[in-house]
């Protein structure tokens, strides 16, 4: 008889050398990891984010092997007044080893090292994807049900306001099947409003300019009702706004 072993443990590092071989190897797992590669941070802007070009505290963490083999890693970044993760990617073969909790677990201690309120994220909402993008998620053997399950056990919770991303849509327009997730280090079921859109505006400006980010934070606390906190929801759960208008 045959027992099973345990994985060989893995070591989750911050990347701060531009010119680190792990950039490269991340990057590959990136690319093969994500159904729409090209709507991420490319991996040829990896070193600039490391290098912290354009005034940005950007993040890059790997997890590797006992060998240095690069197995996963994220980036993020820290903004004003929390965080805001851009991506997780780990490789195929190394799925199913709790790489995605260290690198998570390595992110939040980041977080609170710098007195922010959390690390929030954006993440595909399966009701409203593309059956084609689904078809694509399949080929490199993803699937967004099994990853909001997988968000929800980090500790993401679904921010219950009708979120968007202002560009990257059809004909350039906004993309619809995100939802805005949200891990308190607080523990709360709620979160203010303000930090949802100042850390909107912080996270959008790089792409938008500060104007147009200002504008479409605003929209959004506004198509929400402008509450003074917004619920926090199960993160397999997508906001109110949405139920009933693309839900059968």
């Amino acid at each position: 008889m045959t027992h099973a072993t345990n994985p060989a443990p893995v070591t989750v590092r911050h990347v701060t050398d531009p010119h680190d071989p792990a950039l490269d190897a991340f990057g590959r797992i990136q690319e093969a990891s994500y159904y729409a590669p090209d709507m991420l941070i490319p991996p040829g802007a990896f070193p600039h984010l490391v290098a912290g070009r354009g005034g940005r505290r950007n993040r890059i963490l790997v997890a590797e092997d006992a060998s240095g083999r690069v197995l996963g890693g994220t980036v993020y970044h820290l903004l004003p007044e929390a965080g805001f993760s851009s991506f997780v990617a780990v490789a195929r073969e190394a799925r199913g080893r709790g790489i995605s909790h260290a690198l998570h677990g390595a992110r939040l201690e980041d977080v609170r090292a710098h007195g922010l309120a959390g690390l929030f994220a954006d993440s595909v909402y399966a009701a409203r994807q593309d059956p084609g993008d689904r078809e694509a998620e399949a080929q490199v053997g993803t699937d967004p049900l099994a990853r909001r399950r997988a968000l929800h056990a980090l500790g993401y919770r679904t921010v219950d306001a009708p979120y968007w991303q202002p560009v990257g849509g059809k004909g350039g327009g906004p993309l619809t099947d995100l939802d805005l997730i949200y891990d308190p280090l607080d523990g709360g079921d709620t979160v203010p409003t303000e930090l949802v859109t100042g850390t909107l505006r912080a996270y959008w400006d790089g792409w938008l300019g500060r104007d147009r980010a200002a504008r479409e934070a605003a929209a959004l606390a506004e198509r929400a009702g402008n509450p003074a906190t917004l619920p926090l929801l199960p993160a397999t759960e997508t906001p109110h706004y949405w139920r009933g208008r693309t839900e059968g």
